[in-house]
């Protein structure tokens, strides 16, 4: 990995590496039971401040596309996220959210053409094994609602990292752009479902307004920023093996901050999934898409003359064909050329008068 390369990575990790320490920050600083409004508050103003600051807003297609990829990455991720975290465990809705990996795969195989192969599978795998070792702990029946909520989210996160690669950005628009568009754009869909499903805004203290302060600016504003820059420039499957990264710190700061143990199968887990996140970055980053020269061609036409012309009977199109038709070359042209090879002599088999049948052609 070279030290562009290894500096691009690192400055991408830093978003799951901020990801994970939401749930430290929203239990301890945060009003309790208003995952939709901390959802708005995250990603509409950071939205907005990132507008202001690019000052270029989309056109033409890319209205639908931004608002396409704001639903999938923020407006509908980030419900989903709260309804599987309040419906069941949060070790169990991370285990869930770790296959992700595995369906940015799958989906860069339909959408991009990037074959999986086994070793990327593999490492996967160890992904999500090593997270559950970190993060899942004895429970009861999973929730059915929940862990759909968990999938759906997952499957929208992975869609819109996929989407955000087939897309590109506009010719002119940096990420910053791209992802104030996007955030905004997830942000006005979730205005409507947190004022009808919650009510009015509530108190905010001053915790909770550094809280909302670091969430809106650090943890979404910078972090999507570096997360959807990484997506420009490394392979949607190279970014999303950087998503462990994210339950492997809320575990980190659990331990460090909130005093929660960490045990040998735990630690086991972390060692598994770092080194499958690291793994991931073992592909080769994915280059600018550049348009394919077209194929050179043969195109036939019809050739049925009375008489042949002054090149013989190959015509001056090249040979011909068992149908009577002629093959033309199309490409790219070349420099005009005078063929000076010697021609084979051949034998007109049709009478023609004054010559004899076994006079060679001229």
């Amino acid at each position: 990995m070279t030290a562009n390369r290894a500096a691009l990575v690192t400055l991408t990790a830093l978003a799951p590496v901020s990801w994970g320490t939401t749930y430290a920050v929203t239990t301890e600083f945060l009003p309790a039971d208003r995952p939709l409004f901390t959802a708005l508050v995250r990603a509409l103003p950071a939205g907005l401040l990132l507008l202001a600051i690019a000052r270029v807003p989309p056109r033409g297609a890319w209205w639908g596309r931004a608002t396409v990829l704001g639903a999938l990455n923020i407006g509908a991720f980030f419900p989903l996220l709260f309804l599987s975290a309040y419906r069941m465990p949060g070790g169990m809705a991370a285990v869930v959210g770790s296959v992700g990996p595995l369906f940015v795969v799958g989906l860069s195989a339909l959408l991009l053409g990037q074959r999986p192969t086994a070793r990327t599978l593999l490492t996967g795998v160890v992904a999500a094994f090593g997270v559950s070792l970190v993060v899942l702990k004895a429970a009861g029946a999973p929730d059915p609602l929940g862990v759909s909520a968990a999938l759906a989210s997952t499957a929208s996160m992975s869609a819109g990292i996929v989407l955000t690669q087939r897309w590109g950005r506009p010719e002119g628009v940096g990420p910053l752009a791209l992802t104030g568009w996007q955030l905004t754009a997830g942000g006005l869909l979730i205005a409507p479902l947190a004022f009808l499903v919650e009510g009015a805004p509530p108190a905010l203290d001053g915790p909770a307004v550094g809280g909302y302060l670091y969430l809106a600016l650090a943890n979404t504003a910078v972090a999507y920023w570096l997360w959807f820059r990484g997506i420009g420039r490394l392979t949607a499957t190279q970014v999303t093996f950087l998503g462990p990264l994210s339950p492997l710190t809320a575990a980190v700061v659990g331990w460090a901050a909130l005093g929660e143990a960490l045990t040998p199968v735990q630690l086991t887990g972390l060692a598994l999934a770092f080194g499958a996140t690291v793994a991931g970055q073992s592909a080769p980053p994915h280059g600018p898409r550049t348009a394919r020269a077209l194929p050179h061609r043969t195109v036939r036409f019809s050739w049925r003359g009375p008489s042949e012309g002054p090149d013989g009977p190959e015509g001056p199109d090249g040979p011909e064909g068992p149908d009577g038709s002629r093959a033309a070359a199309v490409g790219p042209p070349g420099p005009a050329t005078t063929d000076q090879r010697p021609r084979p002599a051949t034998t007109d088999q049709r009478p023609v008068k004054g010559a004899s049948a076994a006079e060679p052609a001229a």
